[in-house]
This record gives structure tokens, C-alpha cells and sequence, in this order.
């Protein structure tokens, strides 16, 4: 009864023209009349004007394209290309590429107003330098969140950097987690990041498994205290134990859904014949199978099942399979099996985890260095597949 409620609980837990005038008729307007007129009129060119060379501007020298330059062109105005000029060239000297600096544009184009950027700009950048990171990586961090140079420095971006060296008593650990999700350095300290923190201690959660979560899955935090606890609260319920990585990973895997998917999730591995039973022990097993793209899950289950005619059950009972690279290690390295099956050099119910779960040096040697002799053709043939 525990097993079969896993799905009720999670799924209730996890939206006119007129005729000629006659001469009496004809009335003229006063001089006062045709000056507004042509005022009005000067003004409308000349706005058309504007909105023609920031159109044009944004295309030949920001980059952009004919459909996003009018979309951009609707939150500025550009009258000379004097100070659009000064910015771009701020972005050359720091090493930002055109197409890094295009998108920059496209996502903020009130950049290009920048009065000056040595004095605005400027400072953001040289504390990302002063904490050793590299020109490319401080580049990579304005593209993938070009909101942070609008933010304050002394109010936000220090703030939350020190909140983050201070947790981890490092400051290469805070770069790591700036670089893998920049916008951790834009919530509200309190409400998010120091309030998730505190709920996962008051689980007896240990600090260094919050840390793993932290550094590698910072996105995970971004999430309102209450809901944040709910899912801390369900996750225990499930029997998971707070003291082990895999209440984090659990944590992780349904903080990154919401009821709907996690719903649709269900019915899928229900499709390929698992029963509630085997998709809680699956969870159970490896929490972050329901948290890949149901295509992913899709294309694995379809090659291991369908391709290869192994039972789903087995992939039930090994569900980090879910996780590898068709593309990358399944298919590459069922190729070389296939080639040792005809030659009947391995048993035809050989483990798929002892195949597709091993490092790469241990394959080798274990599926195609020891077969050089009878199969020289393996070598390639996985080479070939990578490749």
C-alpha cells in the first residue's frame, strides 16, 4: 500500500467624402492653424527619421537582425551614433566578440544609451577581473545575463558574490557557481538563497551535500521557501534519507518539474509496461531519471527495448541507463557487441550496465582489446561511431 500510494501523493503534489464646395463654402484656416500643422509634421519626420537610423544602426552595426532591430528599435532612440559607438567599442576592448556583443544588444539594447561606460560599466567587469576571472569567462557571464550590468554593484552583485564565498570559503567555489548560472548573483539574498539554505540544515541535510547541490544546481535555490519546503517535506516522505546524496538528488530532480510533468513523466514510463512498484523503485534508485526530457527518456527507452529487444523491466531495475548518451556510448558500443554476438564471442544476455555503465579505458580493454585477433575491425568500427 506505501508502494502503490508513491504516485497519488506525488502526482497531487507535484496552468467621407462629401460633394464639391461651393465658393460660399470654402473656409481657410487660420495662419496659426497651418504653423501647428507643419510643426506636427516636421516632428513626425523627423521621429521617422530617428526610427529609420536606429532600425539601420542596430542592423549594420549592432548586428542584428531586420526583425529583431524593429523590435529593439521600440525601446530606444538613436539620434547620432556617437554613444552607440563608445559602447560597442567598450565591448571590442574587453574581448567581447561580435556575435556575443550582437545578443548583448538584443536582450538590453538600453545599453547603447550608455552615457559613459568606462564610469557605469566599467566597475562591474573589473570585479569579476579582481576575482580572477578571465576576459572570456567574464564575457560569457554579461551574454548569458547582460541584466547584471544594469544592476548595482555595491547593493547586489557584491553582496551576493561575498554571500556565496563566504558559504563556500572560497571564492574559485563562488566564481564556479556564478559561471554555471550568472542570475544567482540577481535574487534576493534573504527571500531565496539564505532561506533554502536554511530549510536543507534544518533537515540535518550536511552542509557538504548542500554544497554539491549549490555549486553544481544553483537553479535549484531560485524557488519560494514555502514551495521549497514542500518538496523537502515530500521528498522525505518517500523515505529518502536526508543525510544521504540521494535526498539531494531527489530534491533536485522534483524541484525541476511541476505536477503536469510530473504526471506526464509517469504515464510515459507507464507506457513501457512499468507498474507504480517499478517506477518508485526506479526513483528510488536513480531520482534524476524523471528529471530528463521526456524525448530523452523516449529515445533511450525506444533503442534498448525496441533495438536491442531487451525487457523494460530491466531498465527499471537499472534506470541510470535513462542517463547515458545514445549518441555518445549506447550506440557506439552496441555496435561493437553486435559485432562480438555474430562471432558468438559473449553471451547474448550480457549485462547492459556492465556494457554501458563502465569508463570508457575498461571497455576497451574488456570489449575490443581482448577481441584484436578475432574482430580487428572493432577498433574502427567504435572509432567510426563516435566520430
Amino acid at each position: 500500500m506505501m508502494m502503490a500510494g508513491f504516485l497519488r501523493n506525488a502526482l497531487r503534489f507535484a496552468l467621407t467624402i462629401t460633394a464639391s464646395p461651393t465658393r460660399q463654402s470654402l473656409h481657410f484656416p487660420p495662419i496659426f492653424l497651418l504653423h501647428t500643422f507643419s510643426s506636427s509634421s516636421t516632428s513626425i519626420s523627423t521621429s521617422a527619421e530617428s526610427h529609420s537610423f536606429t532600425v539601420s544602426y542596430l542592423i549594420d552595426s549592432c548586428g542584428l537582425s531586420h526583425k529583431d532591430a524593429l523590435s529593439a528599435s521600440k525601446s530606444i532612440c538613436l539620434k547620432t551614433p556617437e554613444k552607440p559607438n563608445s559602447v560597442l567599442a567598450f565591448f571590442d576592448s574587453h574581448g567581447f566578440s561580435k556575435p556575443q556583443t550582437s545578443k548583448i544588444v538584443k536582450s538590453r539594447p538600453s545599453l547603447l544609451l550608455t552615457t559613459d561606460p568606462d564610469k557605469t560599466l566599467l566597475p562591474k567587469l573589473d570585479f569579476f577581473y579582481s576575482k580572477g576571472v578571465s576576459r572570456p569567462d567574464v564575457a560569457q557571464i554579461v551574454v548569458s545575463n547582460s541584466v547584471i550590468l544594469n544592476r548595482s554593484l555595491e547593493n547586489q552583485i557584491i553582496p551576493s558574490f561575498n554571500f556565496l564565498k563566504d558559504f563556500f570559503r572560497s571564492d574559485d567555489m563562488a566564481i564556479s557557481v556564478v559561471k554555471r548560472f550568472s542570475r544567482v548573483l540577481l535574487f534576493d539574498l534573504h527571500t531565496y538563497l539564505a532561506s533554502n539554505i536554511n530549510a536543507l540544515q534544518e533537515f540535518e541535510v550536511p552542509k557538504s551535500n548542500i554544497a554539491v547541490l549549490l555549486k553544481n544546481h544553483p537553479r535549484s535555490f531560485m524557488v519560494h521557501p514555502h514551495r521549497f519546503r514542500e518538496i523537502l517535506e515530500k521528498v522525505k516522505e518517500m523515505g529518502f534519507n536526508p543525510s544521504q546524496m540521494k535526498f539531494i538528488l531527489a530534491t533536485q530532480a522534483m524541484r525541476a518539474m511541476g505536477k503536469s510533468t510530473w504526471e506526464r513523466k509517469i504515464n510515459l514510463f507507464k507506457g513501457w509496461s512499468w507498474s507504480e512498484e517499478e517506477i518508485q523503485s526506479a526513483f528510488t534508485k536513480f531520482p534524476l531519471c524523471m528529471a530528463y526530457s521526456e524525448d530523452k527518456i523516449m529515445a533511450n527507452m525506444d533503442f534498448l527495448v525496441n533495438k536491442m529487444g531487451r525487457d523494460s523491466s530491466l531498465i527499471a531495475q537499472c534506470p541510470v541507463l535513462i542517463s547515458l548518451s545514445l549518441e555518445k556510448r549506447i550506440i557506439p558500443r552496441y555496435s561493437v557487441v553486435q559485432v562480438l554476438l555474430s562471432k558468438g564471442l559473449i553471451n547474448k544476455d550480457f549485462s547492459l550496465w556492465a556494457v554501458f555503465g563502465c569508463v570508457e579505458k575498461r571497455f576497451l580493454h574488456k570489449y575490443v582489446n581482448c577481441f584484436e585477433e578475432e574482430a580487428p575491425q572493432l577498433m574502427k568500427l567504435y572509432q567510426d561511431k563516435i566520430d
